[in-house]
C-alpha cells in the first residue's frame, strides 16, 4: 500500500505524518512517551477503507521539540488537518492522545466527524489519583544518578503498563518506543495549554457519534474517566475490552479494530 510521508511546518513548529488509503479521513492520535507506530496494527488496516493520517506529536517521535512558547496538541492538529486540506475526520487517540481528540472535539466540532477515545485523559480539570509512580518518573529522569535512561526503565514498569508487558511482542514494541522518545517533557516545563474551561467541563457541547473503549484491566483512573464521558456526551457509547489494559488497540488488535469499524460503518 503506498503510504506518504512528510514534515508539515505549521504553528510554529515541525510535524512528522504519514498518509494512506482513500476515502473519509481518519487521525490516528498517540499517547505520552509514544509515537506513531503505536498504530502499526491498524494505520494500514483501516486505510483499506479510510484516508488514514497519522502523526509524531510535537516532542515526540520524528517531531520537533517543543521552545519556551506557548502552543496547544489540539491547534497543532488543527493547522495540520488544514496544511493537508482535510477539512474534517474521525478521530481516535489513545490515553494523551484521547485527551486531546476530546479537546479538539470541544475546539473544533465542526471538523470532528467522530470521536473515539481510547482509555482517554483528560486534560485539564479532572482530579486525578496521587500516583507516585508518576512522581518517581520525573525525579529520576532529572537526577543526575539515575537520568533519563533509568527513568525510562521505570516508566515501562507503570501498572497500566502491565497487561500489554505480558506479550513479549508487545513488550519490545514498546520498549523501542520509549527508548526513541526524546524525554523533552521529563526534563523540562512544559508550555502546553489546555482548554479554558477545560473540556471535562464542556462534554456535553461534543456533538459527534462517540465510541469511549477502556481495557477491563486499565488502572482506576482511566475507568473513571471512561464513565465521565460515556455520561457526559450526548449519545456516546462505551465497549469495555475484556481481558485489556492501557494499551487496547496493540494487546488485542483484531478486536478493537473490529470494533472501530464496525461503529465508524454506523456512523
Amino acid at each position: 500500500m503506498p503510504i506518504h510521508t512528510g514534515f508539515a511546518d505549521v504553528n510554529g513548529t515541525r510535524l512528522y505524518y504519514e498518509l494512506a488509503g482513500a476515502g473519509h479521513p481518519l487521525v490516528l492520535i498517540h499517547g505520552f512517551t509514544l509515537d506513531i507506530r503505536l498504530w502499526d496494527d491498524q494505520f494500514e488496516v483501516f486505510a483499506q477503507g479510510y484516508q488514514v493520517l497519522r502523526y509524531d506529536l510535537r516532542g515526540f517521535g520524528k517531531s520537533a521539540v517543543p521552545t519556551d512558547a506557548p502552543y496547544s496538541h489540539p491547534a497543532d492538529l488543527h493547522a495540520l488537518l488544514t496544511h493537508l486540506g482535510i477539512d474534517h475526520a474521525h478521530l481516535i487517540g489513545l490515553s494523551m492522545g484521547g485527551g486531546i481528540a476530546i479537546d479538539f472535539a470541544v475546539m473544533d466540532p465542526h471538523r470532528t466527524a467522530a470521536l473515539i477515545p481510547v482509555d482517554a485523559a483528560l486534560l485539564e480539570g479532572y482530579a486525578w489519583t496521587k500516583d507516585a509512580h508518576w512522581d518517581r518518573l520525573f525525579a529520576l529522569a532529572k537526577a543526575p544518578e539515575a537520568g533519563l535512561q533509568a527513568a525510562k526503565t521505570f516508566w515501562l514498569q507503570h501498572p497500566f503498563f502491565v497487561p500489554a508487558c505480558e506479550q513479549p511482542a508487545v513488550a519490545a514494541r514498546l520498549a523501542a518506543m520509549v527508548a526513541a522518545y526524546s524525554g523533552w517533557h521529563l526534563l523540562h516545563t512544559d508550555p502546553a495549554q489546555g482548554l479554558n474551561p477545560p473540556a471535562i467541563q464542556r462534554l456535553g457541547t461534543i456533538t459527534a457519534p462517540t465510541l469511549v473503549i477502556v481495557g477491563e484491566r486499565d488502572v482506576v483512573d482511566f475507568q473513571r474517566i471512561a464513565e465521565i464521558l460515556v455520561r457526559s456526551i450526548p449519545g456516546a457509547k462505551k465497549v469495555v475490552m475484556p481481558g485489556v489494559g492501557h494499551m487496547a488497540n496493540m494487546e488485542e488488535p483484531a478486536q478493537f479494530n473490529t470494533l472501530v469499524l464496525a461503529f465508524l460503518a454506523d456512523t
